[in-house]
């Protein structure tokens, strides 16, 4: 049971809790009917500004919209003013561009296109919009007196700075390649970069806006005037200065870089300095026109609209190109008249020209690439005929020398080496230079099926069969010439000579290679050919020696005293034989034998043969008592025989 006191005690404690909830309780209570009060004040506040809020917005919106359409008539009022003025300005162009059109566009290119680009506009706005007004025919006359002036501009341009290449810079073109493998080759500056630029706007605005092709025409034949002036001057350049001390370079010198300066090649015999300028100017020319043409289309590029290009190039290059076409028909007609009068070293102008045009073939292919038929077909129809009058040189010549004629008064007194040898062997040496294209002519009158894809070991044995040729119908008629001669050893050393002359001049070139390539023996015939017309000239000393000779010798007895008719004979023996070796060395002596070696060895030869027999006989009959005036018949010592031989073919002995 709880004490009294307890219980007392915890009563008042329970009731303070509760007097304290009660105040919670209250204080809860108040603060819910606050809130509830500001909720309701709060509550009033936003109606009224919702309601203000729609009134506002019901007066603002008519506002904007009025403003909206205020702003958007300004903008139209803008425009059309904007519109009026741009039209305006169209009536004023006139007006504003006549001054600087009147004047030109000389210096003033930039500002003057710019002018011209207002007048097209103008002419483009009247054309839609007013095509019946008098402004439109105001700018249409100054937009075609604008375009004159551009297209004058254009000509001036090119008039006044298009100018020749001087003699001395082309050469430099030519042999330019030299030890440039890896440098680039430098452009020509046919006009200055400013003028240039000016002449290609122009250009390009007469294609563009003036619907002009006019000027194109204008520019190739300033263009081509120019080229062919070019090359004219390197001509005649190239002919003073060869008439001076030599040639800058010459693409027709073989086994020579063809672009590698160098001296003029000394003079062949039988040729003449002039046909030799004129071959080498030629030839020049030609490679002149490749480098110059292959800058001019580079040039061409720049200016003339890519469509047109070729046709352009076409017309600009065709006068310069008929010009060497010319030259070179001019060539082959000189070749054929030099055949006609048997002139075959005139003919060989042909060979280098012919030769260089076939190098330069493939370059001039492909500078003409694009150009019409006819123009690419030029230059194939002159090496075409070039070929045809070269091959008929060669068989010309070839008849020539086999039907050269026995002319009594045209033969060497002294049997030396015919001027028909020396021709031929020096034409045929002179062939050693053009192998392959003598070899190429050859084969171009060849109708084989062979012949139609023939190469170069094909003409390399029909240039060898030719020389074969030759060589055998100079044989025939050096045989038929020698008959004139009434000397049979007169008639032996003429042939002797010719045919050793022959053989040491196919031994020193190459010629006995070409000779090799169908007749492996050629070298040993004619070895045996002198071998036979030396023992034919020997027998001409038979006549001295057979008066002295052992078989011919009278019997005797030593010490038996010889009957008149014996020493008769002896003395007979003896005349005949120094009449026989006066006379016969008076004879040869005026004859020649202009190779020593030969000359010796024939001398040697002959001298041992007649001084082994002389010697032998005076020794028999030195001391036989067969006169009383030995001095008389014993004229010469063995000795004085042999001297007189050794002075044998030496007229100035």
């Amino acid at each position: 049971m709880i004490p009294p006191q307890e219980a007392s005690a915890r009563r008042r404690e329970i009731e303070d809790k509760l007097k304290q909830e009660e105040e919670t309780l209250s204080f809860i209570r108040d603060s819910l009917e606050k809130s509830d009060q500001l909720t309701k004040n709060m509550v009033s506040i936003l109606s009224s500004f919702e309601s203000r809020l729609m009134k506002l917005e019901n007066s603002i919106i008519p506002v904007h919209k009025q403003t909206e359409n205020l702003q958007r008539l300004q903008e139209n009022v803008e425009k059309t003013l904007s519109c009026l003025d741009h039209v305006i300005s169209y009536y004023h162009v006139a007006s504003d561009t006549e001054k600087i059109i009147r004047e030109g566009p000389t210096g003033r290119l930039e500002e003057y296109l710019a002018s011209m680009a207002k007048i097209q506009k103008a002419v483009e706005y009247f054309q839609d919009n007013s095509p019946d007004s008098p402004e439109l025919n105001k700018v249409k006359l100054l937009f075609e007196r604008g375009k004159e002036s551009l297209e004058s501009e254009f000509r001036s341009l090119m008039t006044r700075h298009s100018k020749v290449v001087s003699p001395v810079l082309i050469l430099d073109l030519i042999s330019g390649e030299e030890e440039l493998e890896v440098q680039e080759e430098v452009p020509l500056e046919h006009l200055p970069e400013g003028v240039l630029l000016d002449v290609v706007r122009i250009s390009r605005w007469l294609v563009e806006y003036g619907r002009n092709q006019d000027f194109m025409n204008v520019y190739y034949q300033i263009r081509s005037s120019q080229l062919d002036r070019s090359i004219k001057g390197l001509r005649e350049h190239f002919r003073k200065s060869t008439s001076a001390s030599g040639v800058p370079y010459s693409p027709a010198i073989p086994n020579k870089r063809k672009d590698t300066p160098t001296k003029k090649p000394v003079k062949r015999p039988g040729r003449d300095d002039m046909l030799d300028v004129e071959t080498d100017a030629y030839i020049h020319c030609v490679s002149a026109f490749v480098k110059l043409a292959q800058s001019e289309y580079q040039l061409l590029m720049e200016v003339i609209p890519e469509h047109h290009q070729k046709k352009t190039f076409d017309s600009l290059i065709q006068d310069a190109l008929d010009g060497l076409m010319l030259e070179g028909d001019n060539i082959v007609s000189a070749a054929r008249k030099a055949i006609a009068r048997h002139d075959f070293s005139a003919v060989l102008t042909v060979f280098p020209v012919l030769r260089h045009l076939k190098q330069t073939k493939p370059e001039v292919d492909q500078v003409l690439q694009g150009t019409a038929a006819s123009t690419k077909n030029k230059l194939p129809s002159l090496i075409a005929s070039m070929e045809t009058v070269g091959a008929k040189a060669l068989e010309d010549f070839a008849d020539n020398i086999k039907n050269d004629p026995d002319k009594e008064y045209n033969m060497p007194k002294d049997g030396t080496v015919h001027e028909l040898t020396s021709n031929a062997i020096l034409f045929l040496q002179q062939l050693l230079d053009f192998q392959e294209t003598a070899g190429a002519m050859l084969a171009s009158q060849e109708t084989s099926s062979s012949a139609t894809s023939y190469n170069s070991e094909f003409s390399k044995r029909l240039l060898s069969t030719y020389i074969c040729k030759v060589l055998g119908n100079l044989q025939l008629n050096l045989l038929s010439k020698s008959k004139v001669y009434e000397d049979p050893a007169l008639s032996a050393i003429f042939l002797h000579n010719n045919y050793n002359y022959i053989l040491k001049a196919l031994e020193k070139s190459e010629l006995i290679q070409l000779v090799a390539v169908t007749q492996k023996t050629a070298e040993r015939s004619y070895r045996e050919h002198i071998d036979h017309q030396i023992q034919t000239y020997q027998r001409s000393w038979t006549k001295v020696t057979e008066y002295i000779s052992e078989k011919n010798l009278p019997v005797f007895q030593p010490g038996v005293k010889l009957r008149d008719k014996e020493r008769q004979m002896i003395k007979e023996r003896f005349k005949g034989f120094n009449d026989g070796l006066e006379e016969l060395c008076k004879t040869q002596k005026a004859w020649a034998i202009p190779d020593t070696e030969q000359r010796d060895k024939i001398r040697q030869a002959q001298k041992h043969i007649v001084k082994e027999t002389y010697g032998a006989f005076l020794h028999r009959y030195s001391s036989v008592p067969f006169t009383k005036n030995p001095e008389k018949y014993i004229k010469y010592r063995v000795e004085q025989v042999g001297d007189m031989i050794d002075r044998l073919f030496d007229t100035s002995a």
